[in-house]
Order: structure tokens, then sequence, then C-alpha cells
């Protein structure tokens, strides 16, 4: 395994803040649960799933203070190429506007995440069986014509959140094809003095999950910040257009660290 995708350990501990809000973030999943079970299913429809998702996401991130500021013009109706720090990019995301993505198919396993995911109409791609791209980026386009956003994470996996790995053109083929709307988005997370994002939010390299959460869920706050890029036409060399989005997004970072 390359070092740069060994992470370190990860101090943690049960506290009762932690505890607590657990607690909530289950209590805000029930309820959700409940809401999606009772909702007719003519409504469960592409953009309704997506608002459901939202507004659940937003209660769970206030359940664990975190704080989401968004900077830029806010895109609708495109397909974003953010850079992956953490699962919390999903929320972070989702609280600000209504989004599906496509995530690994391993999520899809997960408990109560993986729920949700799929309740909420995630694309699940197989990273290892390379055709599955075909397969998933037939299902996107249904997306885009919805009206709601579609996140995709390009890098194909997560990082510290310090820098942005390389961003790969398999699933800008579509969009490109079809000149859909893109635009990249930049994700930064900020924790109080003594706290290191990198290993406290950020989930990358060989973190074990529990650990991690725990270790997340007992941070007094979080700031997470998106800053939106400009929305283009998809069009020509996706290798061009996926080294330019990256590019982008690093700039986005670069600014994140210098507003602090």
């Amino acid at each position: 395994m390359p070092p740069q995708f060994v992470s370190p350990p990860i101090p943690w501990r049960l506290s009762l803040r932690t505890i607590w809000r657990l607690v909530g973030v289950l209590t805000v999943a029930a309820g959700a649960g409940l809401s999606y079970l009772f909702v007719a299913s003519n409504r469960r429809t592409i953009a309704g799933r997506a608002a459901w998702l939202q507004r659940t996401c937003q209660h769970v991130l206030r359940r664990l203070r975190v704080e989401v500021k968004s900077v830029g013009s806010l895109p609708a109706g495109v397909m974003l190429t953010p850079n992956h720090v953490s699962y919390l990019d999903i929320l972070v995301l989702n609280a600000l506007t209504p989004t599906v993505f496509v995530s690994k198919a391993e999520v899809k396993g997960w408990p109560l995440f993986g729920w949700f995911a799929q309740k909420a109409g995630t694309l699940f791609l197989r990273r290892e069986v390379r055709a599955d791209l075909v397969r998933v980026g037939a299902q996107l386009e249904p997306v885009v014509a919805s009206g709601v956003n579609l996140a995709v994470f390009l890098e194909g996996t997560s990082s510290d959140g310090r820098g942005v790995r390389p961003f790969k053109p398999g699933m800008l083929a579509p969009a490109v094809a079809a000149g859909w709307p893109v635009a990249p988005a930049t994700l930064h997370y900020a924790v109080p003095t003594g706290r290191d994002a990198a290993v406290a939010v950020a989930w990358w390299g060989t973190m074990p999950l529990l650990p991690h959460l725990l270790t997340l869920t007992g941070l007094p706050w979080i700031k997470a910040t998106v800053e939106w890029g400009k929305t283009r036409s998809a069009g020509g060399d996706r290798k061009a257009l996926a080294a330019a989005l990256q590019s982008e997004v690093a700039a986005g970072l670069a600014r994140a660290y210098e507003r602090g």
C-alpha cells in the first residue's frame, strides 16, 4: 500500500458529548426513515428524494454542531465535481443544495448510511469493474434532467483535505457527450485549536470507520465551507476538462486556507 494511503491512528474517547450527539443523530434518522416510509410512492421522484435527504442532512449537521458556509453562487441542475475529504462531504453538500451522488458500491452495505443512500437515489459504482462506468453513466441523464445537482468525486477516493488528488476523467464522458453544465466545488473543514481536521474530520487511507465517527461526533464544533466554482458547459477533451476542474478546486482550497 502506498505511503500516502496509510493514515495515522485516530485518538478517540467515548465522551458524554459523543453519546448525546449520537442519540440525537439516531433520533433524526428514525424520524427521517418514518417520513420516507409514509410518503406515497408516486412522490418518490428524483427531486423528492433529494429534498428529503437535504432536510435530513440539515437536521443531522445541527445535531453535530457543524456550521456550513457557502461561498459563491449556488449552482442548480449541474454536475458537481467536489474534492473528497470525508463522508461528511455528502451531508454538507446536501444541506446546501439537493444532490444525488455517485458513490462507491461498498457504501450500499454500510449500516444506516447505506439505507439512506439507497433511498435518496445514490448511484453505486463498482470501481474495480471497468464496465460499470458505462452502466452508471447511463443512469446520470435522468438526474441532470430532473434539475437536481449530480455530484461525482473525480479523485476516486478521499484525502486528508490538505490537497486535491488528480481528477479521473472517466465519469465526465456522459457530460462531455451531452454538453451538460459542470461546476467545481471546494470543501474545506476547520476545527477547534488543538484538533487536526486531517484526522478528526477527513476520513482517508486505512482509517477504521467507527473510531473515526466517534472522534468526529466528539468535536465541540466543525466549520465547513463550500466554495462554488464557475459553471460551464462540458465539451471537448474530457482529460483536459478533468485537469481544469481539478485545478480550480485546488485553487479554491488554497483560498480556503488563506481565509482561515
